[in-house]
């Protein structure tokens, strides 16, 4: 017999125990209207994206209660709709929440503290040694476990109820780890940590079951779980097993049977969580059936318990190794179509930093299914997580902190620190310390911070058990997050906050009822409380008291756009307007603001009306700053209705207000044409005046051209469409108005058609444009259109064309517009003959050069247009002959295809002539002309060579080289008359033969003949002979004695030493140089004797020679090395005579410190010849010179100091050098001898050959030597001698490494070496005793491999051979003083580097 009776008898003798009845779950109002939520059979479940996801609008509070009723400990009050609507996709909702700006959401959570609760724990744990809390239950009771085995049972008002247990129990069962009430909070079950379960009577506080066999002996109770049913519960071990529990009573004895749903052996289940139903709902498909979840650390499981145990659906967990798997239910109504509604439980479960959601459908016991609704990844990792209701999610990461979530958005509302709470962690229960720890690594790794225990979730609120106290965080209603806000003083959050609820956009809303008329009525009257408040804070407390008055309008623009923006939402103009525009307008800056911040909500039409006296006061204000424009912007925006018609008229008359007169007229009177009148006079008299027109003038302009377009196409100006109505009655007007004869009470001097002749002279042009698009319109297109259509040509004929005042390009404007109108409607359009030929004769007049561009321009869109079609072509081209109209001929040639004719047109246009070469590589290069078209084109181009070269030489040549067929030499013939042109020609060659290769490709490079570069060099020589000489050393191709002659012959002295130097003369090309160099000097002397010499032209003489001589001391620097003691100085002792005999003929100048330049010179002479001229011979010349031979030693001190500190500075050179090598040598000998004396270790003890060991040889008498290489390998002397691996050099036999040696020629990564010793015994020893002797006698040296390594070594140094420079530095200089042309010392770059190299280890 089960226990069913007895239930029923406890839960009867229950019913007269103390509890609270208004938190009795059975008595509270939780029933759903049968009526309406009777649940249909559904043919189709919802889509995946249904369950979370329904508008905000949804049931009210008073009709659907939360499923789940929640039950409040400390507030019952509160609620929200918890229906969820189906939307399409839930990749279109990111796309939507991405498009959403950031919202205010303000405080969604109250902390606060189970005061009496923690008191008691606490003071339970100081007077009966109770100890710390572990666990906590909450339903219509709290249930607190503690450390030594207590329980401790509270009411809803926080007054303990019972306290069970006892320390002895605890003693002997350990800390309380699980806690679980059943569905009337009649019974409890208490899970501890050495894994006995006890089970208490909460009526009467009586132990009624003790079970100690539910799970395996030596693992603690992680979890355990009532279900819906009196009679059955679930619990989870530390060993990963899974226990269903049926209580059962017979005869009185109360017993348990227990049975396995999972084995902790596939996986430890780490957390579980039974559904538990509403019974309120009646006929729920699921009322009999009892489902169960579980999360191991790899997947999730939903197993029915009843009707029978069956696995539904699993899920895979993949996640951090330290995290657990959470587990939350939710029952969540669903909104299945229009009218019918369902309510499904969804699962949220997730590990690390992933949840998911899904919903369990059940169509009947035996047909239940699980469908996958979302997934949210987190950036942080899971605590755990608890449902606030069926929208908001409560997550707790591993940093303690609570982030509250919207669902359906994913959207993060709050995030609270709840790490001062001290949360209780099961770790020890995890790793089942009280048993022992045989827990495995897995779960003792992630449980290191689980707390299943201490975060619980009930009612709607979640509690933390804390080591000091209990927490509780409950959801604010909406009235009370605003109200917070309130507090801090942050209005302007507070508004936006409100507005959210207002618009029904806010997340986790409570107590707000969810029909729109409510909500707005209540949201909407708390707004303006707020904001009058925001209001009279901002005008006194929160108002700066002193300070600038541009910081006033910067603190008022923050204030004003605020009331404004919430006044509009809530559509409250009127408050706008009225009491806070009153409470503005107390000072002036706030006032001025206030109608400043209006002007951007009138432009975006989100204000479209204002008071009249607030308006005349925002039009009075802006005039006063001179801001008419903005006024002018917002009146074409505002209602008409709520302005004051005679003030806004009077106002855009005074200041020209264009767009707001228009505007007024045409939709406050209706009136299309008064406006049009009134301003087309103004436009005509500013226009009549011949003058130039203002700004404001052309503004007018351009505004009546638009405004008249959009009458005659049925649009209102400046925004919106006239009425249907009224739009044929609108084109009527303003035709008539604009092609009206006269006007009205004109003067006789009125010329005909005003209006018309006005628009006309304004822009011809764009009027001409609005007429054609006019023209287009029905109006136009039927019998009386087309006779509409003929009256204006015919007018316009008669006031462009039969009357003065109107330039050609007007008239050519004209014409084309007829034109194309006459090819748009044929035959509806007739203008006679006549005319077009007038007009052609008018613009080709070629004795007219007035305007001559304008005449070609309207020429050209005549013909465009098809308006001279009729005219002979021939004439055509010859009248834009004669007119020079090059574009008019250009295009009549390209009809004929005569493109050579074309290219003249090119090169007689003055403003297209550079175009000609683009248009010949376009016509030669392209496959879409004839070979005749372009051999006429070549022809053309050839003969007018010489205006192409006029242009762009440049050009002329690369278009010659590329496009032009003939040779170059048949080009050069042709101009050998015109040496200017051909220069220019040869120039271009030249920069194209550059341009066409380059360092990288230089075979890309074309090659000239040798007499064409010289016939360059010869006009060079003629027309700028400053350039030969950088052209001669900088290109090649042309022959050395052609140039050479070619450069005497026009005495271009620099460039012919340059080639008698090229041709080995260095004689001759020194005897040029210096001869220029004398002719200098013999100037400068002259004008430094003369006493009225300036000193600028002094100057510019001295840098002249300076620049001479640095030229010649190169060229004697560059030759010095190739030539004996008395060719050099044959060079440099005539040249430090040329610089010291001016010295001599200066000796008596007044003036001495001119004589300070030749010095200067002097000094850098004998510097550049110290290298090649001994010191002895420069200073005998020194001395025998008249210069310095007498006088004190004070006058040739300087110099003599400087060659001796030369002369110390070599030295030191040469001796630091010396030291380096020595060094080097030391260290890299150094590294030598340490490697030729290491000792060697043997890899192994066998030969490497044979594989005997040499250690222990099997043959007592063998003698064998044993060989060991550098390497590490080993070999028995017979088994190298049979392999061949040895070599005889220098008469001796050296062995080498078998294995590294064939490695190195089969190109293995293993080195060999030729290093060896000998491991010898006494055989051994006595048997090479002679030979040893004989290498003792040797004179001690380095074998072949030392000299292999010092090479290698050698090699590898980065810097030149330094042996070989000592090497040099210590020989003699020969007596004939000749150098080596090879030597390092020679070169021009020699650079010594003084810094050493890092001493090189060899191993």
């Amino acid at each position: 017999m089960e226990e069913g009776p007895d239930s029923q008898g406890d839960s009867a003798s229950s019913s007269s125990a103390s509890k609270p009845p208004s938190f009795d779950i059975n008595q509270l109002d939780t029933s759903l209207d049968e009526a309406e939520f009777d649940i249909p059979t559904v043919e189709k479940p919802p889509t995946l994206e249904s369950i979370l996801n329904e508008p905000d609008d949804g049931l009210e509070e008073e009709e659907l209660p939360l499923a789940t009723a929640a039950v409040h400990l400390l507030k019952a009050d509160s609620g929200e709709s918890s229906s969820i609507s189906s939307v399409e996709s839930m990749e279109t909702r990111r796309r939507e929440r991405l498009r959403i700006p950031k919202t205010i959401h303000g405080s969604v959570l109250k902390p606060s503290k189970l005061k009496s609760v923690s008191a008691q724990v606490l003071s339970a744990a100081d007077r009966v040694d109770a100890g710390m809390p572990t666990a906590i239950a909450v339903s219509s009771l709290i249930a607190i476990g503690t450390s030594h085995g207590l329980v401790l049972v509270f009411d809803a008002k926080q007054v303990l109820k019972w306290c069970l247990g006892s320390t002895a129990v605890g003693a002997q069962y350990g800390a309380v780890s699980a806690l679980s009430f059943n569905r009337d909070c009649s019974r409890l079950l208490c899970g501890f940590a050495k894994g006995q379960i006890t089970m208490w009577d909460l009526n009467t506080g009586k132990l009624l079951r003790t079970i100690t066999d539910a799970h395996p002996p030596g693992t603690a109770v992680l979890h355990i779980k009532f279900t819906d049913s009196f009679v059955l519960a679930v619990c989870s071990d530390s060993g990963g097993s899974v226990f269903e529990l049926e209580f059962k009573r017979l005869i009185g004895v109360r017993s348990c049977e227990s049975q396995c749903l999972f084995s902790g052996s596939r996986g430890e289940v780490c957390t579980i969580e039974p559904l538990h139903m509403n019974y309120t709902i009646k006929d729920h498909p699921m009322q009999d059936v009892m489902v169960l979840a579980m999360a191991s650390l790899s997947k999730v499981l939903l197993v029915t318990l009843r009707p029978q145990l069956k696995v539904m659906f699993t899920h895979p967990l993949k996640g951090d190794p330290a995290t657990l798997p959470q587990l939350a239910w939710q029952f969540v109504v669903i909104q299945v179509s229009e009218r019918d509604r369902v309510i499904d439980p969804v699962l949220a479960f997730g590990r690390d930093q992933t949840v998911y959601f899904y919903q369990v459908i059940c169509n009947g016991p035996m047909d239940i299914r699980a469908s996958g609704l979302q997934k949210i990844q987190l950036p942080y990792k899971l605590l755990g997580i608890a449902w606030m209701n069926p929208r908001t999610l409560v997550c707790l990461d591993k940093a303690e902190k609570l982030h509250i979530m919207d669902v359906r958005s994913e959207e993060e509302l709050e995030v609270i620190d709840v790490s001062e709470a001290q949360l209780v962690y099961s770790t020890s229960i995890f790793k089942s310390l009280a048993t022992g720890g045989n827990v495995s690594q897995a779960l003792a790794y992630a449980g290191e911070q689980a707390c299943y225990q201490s975060v619980v979730s009930h009612g709607g609120q979640v509690f933390l058990l804390g080591t000091k106290a209990v927490h509780i965080y409950t959801l604010r209603s909406w009235k009370e997050r605003i109200d917070v806000m309130v507090k801090g003083n942050h209005y302007q959050d507070a508004l936006a906050l409100a507005l959210s609820f207002y618009e029904g956009k806010a997340k986790a809303v409570i107590g707000l009822p969810s029909s729109h008329s409510k909500r707005s009525q209540v949201v909407s009257q708390l707004m303006m409380d707020i904001l009058f408040d925001f209001v009279d804070l901002s005008m006194t407390k929160l108002c700066p008291e002193k300070g600038k008055i541009e910081e006033l309008e910067d603190y008022y623009q923050e204030i004003v756009p605020v009331c404004v923006d919430y006044c509009l939402d809530l559509k409250k103009t009127d408050v706008l307007f009225g009491r806070i525009y009153e409470r503005f307008a107390v000072d002036v800056i706030a006032k001025g603001t206030f109608l400043e911040c209006l002007e951007p909500y009138i432009q975006t039409d989100r204000l479209t009306a204002i008071p009249p006296a607030v308006m005349k006061d925002f039009v009075d204000h802006y005039e006063s700053r001179g801001m008419l424009d903005s006024v002018e912007s917002c009146v074409v925006h505002l209602d008409i209705a709520s302005l004051d018609i005679h003030q806004v008229v009077n106002l855009c008359w005074s200041h020209s207000l264009y767009d707001a007169i228009i505007y007024v007229y045409t939709r406050g009177m209706h009136d299309y044409t008064s406006p049009l009148e009134q301003l087309l006079a103004q436009l005509g008299a500013a226009v009549s005046r011949g003058k130039q027109l203002t700004d404001n003038q052309i503004r007018l302009g351009n505004k009546l051209l638009v405004y008249i377009s959009c009458c005659l196409a049925g649009r209102a100006y400046p925004m919106g469409d006239i009425p249907s109505d009224q739009e044929s009655m609108v084109k009527d007007e303003v035709f008539k108005c604009i092609t009206m004869l006269h006007t009205k009470d004109h003067p006789e001097s009125e010329s005909a058609y005003p209006h018309l002749r006005t628009l006309l002279q304004f822009d011809t042009r764009e009027f001409l444009n609005v007429l054609a698009l006019a023209f287009e319109e029905p109006e136009f297109n039927d019998e009386a259109g087309i006779q509409r259509r003929q009256r204006v040509v015919d007018i316009l004929l008669q006031v462009m064309v039969e009357s003065i005042g109107f330039s050609p390009t007007q008239v050519g404007v004209l014409f084309t517009f007829l034109a194309r109108q006459m090819a748009r409607h044929e035959n509806t359009i007739i203008v006679n003959r006549v005319l077009f030929e007038q007009v052609l004769e008018f613009l080709s007049n070629p004795a007219d050069e007035s305007r001559h561009e304008e005449r070609q321009q309207a020429l050209m869109e005549l013909i465009h247009a098809g308006g001279l079609a009729q005219f002979d072509e021939t004439r055509l081209l010859r009248l834009a002959e004669n007119a020079k109209f090059y574009r008019v001929c250009e295009y009549l040639y390209e009809k004929r295809r005569e493109y050579h004719n074309i290219l003249l047109c090119y090169i007689k246009d003055p403003a297209r002539r550079y175009h000609a070469f683009s248009f010949i590589d376009s016509i030669i290069q392209s496959p879409g002309y004839s070979d005749g078209e372009k051999k006429a084109l070549q022809e053309e181009a050839l003969k007018h060579l010489e205006d192409l070269v006029s242009i762009d030489c440049k050009q002329a040549a690369t278009t010659v080289m590329a496009s032009l067929q003939g040779s170059l030499r048949t080009v050069i013939a042709k101009l050998k008359d015109k040496e200017n042109v051909l220069f220019e020609f040869l120039q271009g060659i030249m920069a194209y033969r550059e341009a066409s290769g380059s360092a990288l490709h230089p075979e890309k490079q074309i090659t000239l003949d040798p007499d064409v570069v010289e016939l360059y060099i010869d006009l060079m020589c003629r027309f700028r002979p400053g350039d030969v000489y950088n052209f001669i050393k900088m290109n090649e191709g042309y022959r050395l004695e052609e140039t050479l002659q070619i450069c005497r012959k026009h005495k271009v002295s620099e460039a012919t030493a340059y080639l008698l130097e090229k041709a080995g003369d260095i004689q001759g090309a020194f005897g040029i140089l210096l001869q220029n160099l004398h002719n200098n000097l013999k100037q400068a002397i002259e004008v430094l004797q003369e006493a009225d010499s300036q000193v600028s032209d002094i100057d510019v003489l001295f840098s002249k020679l300076e620049l001479e001589l640095y030229v010649i001391v190169q060229l004697c620097q560059r030759n010095s090395g190739k030539m004996d003691k008395t060719a050099r100085e044959a060079l440099w002792f005539p040249l430090l005579e040329a610089i010291m005999s001016p010295q001599r003929k200066l000796k008596d100048v007044a003036d001495k410190s001119r004589l300070d330049h030749f010095k200067d010179m002097t000094h850098h002479v004998l510097n550049s010849m110290m290298g090649y001229i001994a010191p002895p011979d420069m200073l005998q010349k020194i001395m025998h010179d008249p210069a310095y031979n007498t006088g004190k030693f004070g006058e040739i001190k300087e110099l003599i100091i400087g060659m001796l500190e030369n002369y110390n500075y070599e030295e030191t050179l040469m001796a630091t050098c010396k030291n380096l090598l020595y060094h080097d040598l030391y260290v890299h000998l150094r590294s030598l001898t340490r490697a030729a004396n290491r000792g060697f270790v043997p890899r192994g003890d066998q030969c490497n050959l044979c594989n005997a060991d040499y250690t222990m040889p099997s043959n007592p008498t063998d003698a064998d030597g044993i060989i060991v290489f550098r390497c590490g390998h080993c070999y028995h002397e017979p088994c190298l001698r049979a392999v061949g691996s040895i070599h005889l050099l220098d008469g001796e036999e050296t062995f080498c490494c078998y294995l590294c040696s064939n490695a190195k020629r089969s190109g293995g990564q293993l080195t060999s070496t030729r290093f060896h010793r000998s491991l010898s015994n006494p055989s051994q020893e006595l048997r090479n005793k002679n030979k040893r002797d004989k290498e003792q006698a040797k004179e001690m040296s380095l074998d072949p491999h030392h000299v292999a390594a010092f090479e290698n070594m050698r090699r590898a140094m980065k810097t030149p051979s330094r042996m070989a420079i000592l090497s040099e530095l210590a020989k003699p200089e020969s007596a004939s003083g000749y150098h080596k042309p090879l030597s390092v010392f020679q070169n021009e770059n020699f650079r010594l580097r003084l810094a050493p190299p890092p001493p090189m280890e060899l191993g």
